[in-house]
């Protein structure tokens, strides 16, 4: 069926940006270890989508540690600092959701509980509408605080589909008191999709979030969804990611045509002192001229990972980013960001 007509729905991030949205890590936050060595991966965050010609929109304790960390050389036009206190950096699970609203964008702020109370959110579960004070959107904020949902477990085609999975939306103590199919059909309306695509497998090791989609597989222009893969029967990853493989081949868009796949390698495992971390190309950011790629040190694993986004991503310029740093607190570079629409700041 043809999409004609809709009250809202949940824009692409291959839509037009106005800039990106990143909270800056500080010695209050898990980053207190190793704050010089992820301050200087968010400084190259940063000087990347400055270089896009986007607008960046910072979340900070304090907006003299950003001035010292990004210097004097950057456009500062184009930057805008908030200061507000903050739990953690992963902007992409408490930022605003672009959907459209009575034919007009505008931002959904969801509440997040920190991936089913795991963590401490009071800060973060605030930042959307704290920013809203400050008078920085110019599209209004709807209130959807009466639903729990982060930004990294929904994924959209653009046309009316959204892919999310099984394990996150379904994980004790964010939306508890409804099934399975409620959910569904509450964030269908509230994001104005008419397709929930759910996956049942492919969690990563280390992954706090339940298994967000944005680590697993993502949307692309033309009907294209790029997937992690791994060939490795030896890897913990290869049968749950071989299944993954197989329900992704069965989903259609609400048109009924199946997408085009696209298998990302999968990292080869990277560890803490105690564990293996979520590492994952599938974790890049969307720009208006660029895409950003999370990289980890491993040449060929990363050009082939940058090559096939690259592919699915015609006309932007392919940019990759060392997220070693961010992996070690079990994220990555599209965790850290969150895109803003065209016509969303002031």
């Amino acid at each position: 069926m043809k999409i004609t007509k809709r009250n809202r729905s949940f824009a692409a991030e291959w839509d037009q940006q106005d800039g990106v949205m990143i909270s800056w890590p500080n010695a209050g936050t898990d980053w207190a270890y190793m704050l010089d060595e992820v301050t200087a991966c968010y400084v190259e965050m940063a000087r990347a989508i400055l270089n896009d010609d986007e607008r960046l929109l910072i979340i900070a304790n304090d907006a003299d540690d950003v001035k010292a960390a990004l210097g004097p050389d950057v456009d500062w036009q184009r930057i805008t600092i908030v200061e507000l206190p903050i739990n953690d950096t992963w902007i992409r699970d408490y930022g605003p959701i672009t959907v459209f609203h009575e034919g007009q964008m505008a931002l959904a702020d969801f509440t997040f509980n920190a991936w089913g109370m795991k963590f401490a959110a009071d800060c973060d579960n605030l930042v959307s509408s704290r920013v809203n004070q400050f008078g920085v959107f110019k599209m209004p904020l709807l209130n959807c605080r009466d639903l729990v949902l982060e930004g990294g477990s929904i994924e959209t085609d653009g046309n009316g589909t959204v892919m999310t999975t099984t394990c996150c939306l379904t994980a004790p103590n964010r939306n508890d008191a409804m099934s399975r199919e409620q959910l569904e059909s509450e964030l269908l309306k509230r994001l104005g999709c008419l397709k929930m695509l759910w996956l049942d497998h492919g969690q990563l090791t280390g992954d706090d979030t339940d298994g967000h989609i944005d680590t697993l597989a993502r949307f692309a222009p033309g009907g294209i969804i790029l997937y992690t893969g791994c060939d490795d029967p030896d890897d913990e990853h290869f049968e749950p990611l071989m299944k993954m493989e197989e329900q992704l081949k069965q989903f259609t868009d609400v048109d009924g045509n199946h997408y085009h796949l696209i298998k990302l390698p999968l990292p080869d495992a990277v560890y803490d002192e105690i564990s293996r971390l979520p590492a994952t190309y599938a974790n890049f950011l969307v720009m208006n001229h660029q895409v950003l790629v999370p990289v980890y040190g491993q040449p060929e694993n990363d050009v082939k990972a940058c090559q096939l986004i690259g592919e699915a991503f015609p006309g932007r310029k392919v940019v990759a980013i060392d997220c070693r740093p961010l992996v070690r607190e079990h994220g990555s570079l599209h965790c850290a960001t969150m895109q803003l629409p065209q016509g969303s700041l002031q």
